[in-house]
């Protein structure tokens, strides 16, 4: 599967790539994906996708080690944590399961039995 093409993320970065780059920036984006919403991902994928996967790509190529402060005076770095790999920031993942068709976060499904307390009721008419 082509999450997206060498020239889209060229010219994202604005700076030649070589097939390596490429190769490894796109495999680690689809193994991120896969790992978050699995066999959902589909060929081509679906619209939505392409985004999220150019911008996980141009920062494994830009920031491999997962900076996310740096400081001159003091010399104070500080990273994303400690786990290595790349890692999807929230905001990309509920842009990647919302392409896929795939709920994020809490759901209102009520499981409750019908002889439940009022309130029971109440969740389900809404």
């Amino acid at each position: 599967m082509t999450l997206f093409s060498e020239a889209e993320l060229r010219t994202l970065l604005k700076r030649p790539l070589t097939a390596d780059e490429y190769t490894l920036a796109h495999d680690l984006t689809a193994d991120a994906f896969y790992g978050e919403v699995g066999e959902r991902l589909t060929d081509p994928p679906q619209r939505g996708v392409k985004s999220v996967a150019l911008m996980v790509a141009a920062r494994v190529l830009t920031n491999p080690g997962g900076l996310r402060s740096e400081q001159a005076g003091g010399m104070l770095q500080s990273y994303a944590d400690s786990e290595t790999g790349v890692m999807l920031s929230e905001d990309e993942r509920k842009r990647l399961r919302r392409a896929v068709g795939m709920a994020f976060g809490a759901s209102s499904l009520n499981i409750a039995p019908d002889d439940c307390a009022p309130s029971a009721r109440v969740w389900r008419a809404l």
